[in-house]
């Protein structure tokens, strides 16, 4: 057996044992959503504007236990979903998962990243959400999804970040060492991983990011497990990041959590520096970002994706005023007022015209009215739907 066979075998051993992630199954469709795993949120995220196909082909690739795949079914009732993962184990849970809630539009197949070639077609939406940093060589399995994405299709991703998490790194070289010949006994490794934070003192600072950050989802063994006894697990730094990114020979869309990125949460008290930071790269802001604020990113999430991807230009009066604009399926509470939650779940708290705009947009699926009628209706200003767009409140259409 290989070294790359050997390392998928424990993985595949590791969730067999404790099936991840460990979510109840419920009777009916999970509460709220994801907008990743909305087909029209994600792909407005990346371009800017609503698809123009409604029945995307998404996969889920290393679904794990299915809650993943279960809201991309749920959440995109056009689509035809397809889910794969190395642990026979827990594609059962995922079946029976999805059956139970009545998500029965997805077919499973029990294979590994490297093996998705063997499905047949492509993909308008890849999904792989903490699987390549636990193969045994993630640019071979990024390489192997971006030759699935479709032209216009867009991959959501997400990978562990070094800096968030050393003390985890440390505590599973601590584990791995007291079990010796035990390593690779998945539930004598949580034992011991417990009795350790039992037992060190309480201003220890591997006990303290336990306590602060991860202790309520380690209560479960198969949280903990996953956290300190994984055999395989690769982190990342922005640097080693964008070799990963592009050795996928796709386009680097943005992070999917960019409240994060921003560095003006950091230095906005030093303008000075601020005004220095003008010359950086891109990727160097994004460096300097996690050396200020290392234990914020303890993972990295984002989209890539394939050309052509379109990009209107909502700065020009003229596109906007003939986009056809629709409420974001991704907010909740918008029709009892001014204040609700936005798609990341945030309250926002529109302006009277803003509001009264969002209104008119809904069911606007079906009449199609463009934002010039909108505005001609309400009063609003061509500035609000600018708003709410760039809030990603409503989604525009251009016009065909």
């Amino acid at each position: 057996m290989s070294d790359s066979q050997s390392i998928s075998a424990a993985v595949a051993k590791l969730y067999n044992t404790y099936p991840f992630p460990p979510e109840p199954l419920l009777d009916e469709p999970p509460p709220g959503y994801n907008w990743r795993w909305n087909w029209l949120a994600a792909y407005n995220f990346c371009t800017g504007q609503k698809p123009h196909k409604s029945n995307p082909r998404i996969l889920d690739a290393g679904c794990g236990t299915g809650v993943g795949t279960e809201y991309l079914v749920h959440l995109n009732p056009e689509a035809a979903v397809v889910a794969i993962d190395l642990s026979s184990g827990a594609l059962g849970v995922a079946q029976e998962r999805c059956q139970k809630s009545g998500a029965t539009r997805v077919e499973f197949h029990h294979l590994s990243l490297f093996d998705v070639e063997q499905i047949p077609g492509e993909f308008d939406l890849i999904n792989s959400v903490g699987v390549l940093h636990h193969t045994p060589d993630p640019i071979r399995g990024i390489q192997a999804l971006a030759k699935k994405l479709a032209p216009g299709g867009i991959m959501h991703i997400f990978v562990y970040g070094e800096l968030g998490r050393w003390e985890i790194k440390l505590m599973q070289e601590a584990i791995a060492l007291l079990q010796g010949e035990k390593r690779g006994d998945y539930s004598d490794g949580v034992a011991v991983g417990r009795q350790i934070f039992a037992s060190l003192p309480e201003d220890n600072r591997l006990r303290k990011r336990e306590q602060e950050r991860w202790s309520w989802e380690n209560q479960r063994d198969a949280y903990f497990a996953d956290m300190y006894v994984h055999p395989q697990e690769i982190t990342y730094n922005i640097n080693s990041l964008f070799e990963l990114i592009d050795a996928s020979g796709l386009e680097f869309i943005g992070f999917s959590n960019p409240q994060i990125w921003k560095l003006e949460r950091l230095l906005s008290q030093a303008p000075e520096l601020m005004e220095r930071t003008k010359n950086l790269s891109d990727r160097q802001l994004y460096r300097l970002i996690e050396l200020l604020d290392p234990s914020m990113i303890t993972h990295y999430e984002f989209f890539l994706g394939r050309n052509p991807l379109p990009k209107p230009d909502w700065t020009s009066d003229n596109q906007l005023l003939t986009a056809i604009p629709e409420p974001s399926p991704c907010i909740e509470g918008w029709r009892n007022g001014r204040q609700f939650f936005n798609h990341d779940y945030q309250v926002v708290n529109l302006s009277e015209s803003e509001w009264q705009f969002l209104l008119a947009c809904d069911g606007n699926q079906t009449t199609q009215k463009s934002v010039q009628e909108i505005l001609q209706q309400t009063g609003a200003s061509l500035e609000d739907a600018r708003s709410l767009q760039k809030q990603q409140i409503i989604l525009l259409a251009s016009k065909i």
